[in-house]
């Protein structure tokens, strides 16, 4: 058994969550790709995607939602909720609270996606847009108090990495003798989760974070054994851009990641491509992050592998998504 990174996130306790949130979310299906370009990685290796950005709202993250909304005490149960993002988690906080029956304020970046904010707006959530998202994380702290609300943090928190432990459980129960997983990060709260339940289940299985070259702040910040407390970040996978990491998911990250590997923009534009016209799934930049790494910094070390990934969020628009795949396939690197 694989020394467990935190007391909360026992199998029993992640399970546990899965049973609490269960009833407001899809279990998303794991598809096996097989053809000719996944030979070419993996040789007689196998690639299971969770196809996880069919989850309600489109990303992972209303599992780390629900499960804050529904472990709060009694006396906070019709509280409202807050919450800063880049737009996944914002969205994911919206529709818990539309689902439970609360309010919710989420802050987000000016330049947030369009998309994101009117997702935000659909769930009822009022939505404050900010020029600065460090500052926002002040602000928070005086709408909160203020107003009475329960801040639910993006990836810092025990009800938060349960939440996505709940989808390395779904991995671990489908998928036996797993050799890899591959996971985006952002804050780290997902790689965080689910290596933490696939560690318990499979302590052999070797987790591979995949973060963007223009924000590599868990990177860097296992590099010097402490989470950076501003990350410079430039990159058009917003969603994996947090502008800051902390302490507690910091250390969970530092026992469960065998080894971290960086994707540049211009890869993630390619593996949206690739993934578009292998299976017709449009997904975000942070939704094909994994596949850009198969094809940039693993390429060629997984083969006769079987291999896990995580096709994580689709909260993009159209013309966006156009955009960058069209770059993908301009792309020669």
């Amino acid at each position: 058994m694989h020394q467990l990174s935190h007391p909360a996130l026992t199998l029993d306790e992640i399970r546990q969550a899965a049973r609490r949130i269960e009833g407001y979310l899809h279990h998303t299906p794991i598809f096996h790709w097989q053809d000719a370009w996944v030979r070419s990685q993996l040789g007689e290796g196998e690639l299971h995607l969770k196809l996880e950005f069919l989850q309600q709202t489109g990303s992972f993250k209303p599992r780390g939602a629900l499960n804050n909304a529904l472990t709060r005490p009694e006396a906070e149960r019709n509280q409202g909720v807050a919450a800063v993002s880049a737009g996944n988690h914002a969205i994911a906080v919206a529709y818990a609270a539309k689902t439970l029956g609360i309010s919710a304020k989420v802050l987000m970046h000016r330049k947030a996606n369009p998309l994101r904010v009117a997702k935000c707006q659909h769930y009822g959530a009022e939505v404050l847009l900010v020029d600065d998202i460090t500052q926002a994380f002040v602000l928070l702290d005086e709408i909160a108090e203020k107003e009475d609300r329960t801040i639910i943090h993006p990836f810092d928190s025990a009800p938060t990495l349960q939440g996505t432990g709940t989808l390395g459980l779904e991995i671990g129960d489908a998928l036996k003798d797993l050799d890899t997983i591959l996971v985006a990060v952002g804050g780290g709260g997902l790689i965080g989760g689910v290596a933490s339940a696939l560690k318990q289940m499979q302590p052999a299985i070797e987790v591979i974070g995949v973060e963007p070259v223009g924000a590599a702040g868990l990177t860097q910040s296992l590099e010097l054994g402490r989470p950076l407390e501003k990350v410079s970040v430039s990159t058009i996978a917003d969603s994996m851009g947090a502008p800051l990491h902390c302490q507690m998911s910091f250390g969970v990250c530092q026992q469960v990641i065998d080894r971290m590997v960086l994707v540049e923009d211009d890869e993630m534009c390619q593996a949206m491509a690739r993934v578009y016209d292998g299976l017709k799934f449009a997904l975000e930049p942070a939704g094909a992050a994994v596949i850009a790494a198969l094809t940039g910094p693993l390429q060629g070390t997984l083969k006769g592998k079987r291999v896990a990934a995580i096709l994580c969020g689709s909260n993009i628009d159209e013309s966006s998504w156009l955009e960058l795949v069209l770059r993908g396939r301009n792309y020669n690197g």
